[in-house]
């Protein structure tokens, strides 16, 4: 599956999520497992988004928008057949006797993400730069407007409610590391390959035979189906949420931490997930701390996202391609090895 290079970077980079996983087995606390989950599924969400914005180096804003799609597919899936008169009192008849397992429907979930990506983006995939960035933005734009007004699917924009919770910080961790496994697959693949000599160069690519709408359009149909996976995994986690979930805020918060840690390198989408996740949540600490402590005549709200974009601004001036530029850390560290070993044979 992998070079031997990869396996490196495949077990340093899986190393973090066991140490994650025994962290969590030592403290026994709710909330710090908690944490841990939500951080591996931000982390499948964040692989997804390199595997499509790190290789094709087209920012794209509709990565959320198939997160809603996975998890509003999941739940209506799986969700028991005598919540469904209550939490979507308008739903299909042909899907009111549905229940299936929602392990399944997780599957489902993003499956369809993928299929609708697959559907609608082939067009999109042929322009790049601004326009291609403008495009990404009106479909997270189409898809938030679809979520919130379909009401016999998603309850419009009030609560959806009801969905079974089966996810836990095993199942996430088991998802995210499938997810590392996957973006270094498809890193090293023939498309991966080919997607990142179209990034690096279009004009040369397309002239020695790349089709650039085609690397794309897989790219961001694997993209897809990696955040309608995650938005599953989150959707029977949380169990109830509003399309507000998938949208600004949270496309803002996924972009920061591959931004963060450096969108061309799996190794940075990685370590983007820990750095921004133990970041957003110290700050939130803070912040909690402060307003009950009333120091301030008035709450202070915002804190943490003035945090992270005020970080974000100054990271992008000091290292703009992100604290993992371009070497994986499997190579840097078979790299050092090299130098090391070169300067003990000159000795």
């Amino acid at each position: 599956m992998f070079q031997k290079r990869n396996l490196i970077t495949f077990v340093l980079l899986v190393i973090p999520v066991l140490l994650l996983l025994g962290a969590v087995e030592i403290a026994d606390d709710r909330l710090f497992q908690r944490i841990a989950t939500n951080l591996c599924i931000s982390l499948m969400l964040v692989l997804g988004l390199q595997v499509f914005m790190g290789n094709s180096g087209i920012l794209s804003f509709a990565h959320i928008g198939f997160m809603g799609v996975g998890a509003y597919v999941s739940g209506v899936l799986s969700m028991p057949a005598r919540m469904k008169g209550m939490a979507l009192p308008e739903l299909y008849a042909v899907f009111e006797g549905v229940q299936l397992s929602p392990y399944l429907s997780i599957a489902i979930g993003g499956l369809v993400a993928a299929a609708v990506a697959g559907a609608v983006a082939y067009p999109l995939m042929r322009l790049s730069d601004a326009a291609a960035v403008i495009t990404s933005f009106a479909l997270l734009v189409v898809l938030h407007t679809v979520m919130v007004n379909w009401s016999a699917v998603t309850n419009g924009p009030r609560t959806f409610f009801g969905v079974p919770k089966v996810t836990d910080i095993y199942l996430a961790a088991g998802f995210a590391i499938g997810a590392i496994a996957l973006a270094l697959a498809f890193k090293e693949s023939r498309t991966g390959l080919l997607l990142r000599a179209v990034r690096d160069d279009e004009a040369a690519a397309e002239a020695m035979g790349a089709h650039v709408s085609v690397l794309r359009w897989r790219g961001f149909v694997i993209s897809a189906l990696m955040a309608g996976l995650g938005g599953a995994l989150w959707g029977h986690f949380i169990t109830s949420f509003s399309p507000n979930a998938f949208y600004l805020k949270e496309t803002f918060v996924i972009l920061g931490m591959l931004v963060i840690g450096g969108p061309m390198t799996v190794s940075g989408a990685v370590l983007g997930a820990f750095v921004v996740t133990f970041a957003f949540e110290g700050l939130r600490a803070t912040e909690s701390s402060i307003n009950a402590a009333q120091i301030f005549a008035r709450p202070v709200v915002g804190l943490t996202e003035v945090a992270l974009a005020c970080g974000m601004i100054g990271l992008l001036i000091f290292r703009p391609r992100g604290i993992m530029a371009t070497t994986e850390v499997g190579e840097s560290i078979r790299s050092r090895r090299s130098r090391n070993n070169s300067n003990t044979e000159i000795e």
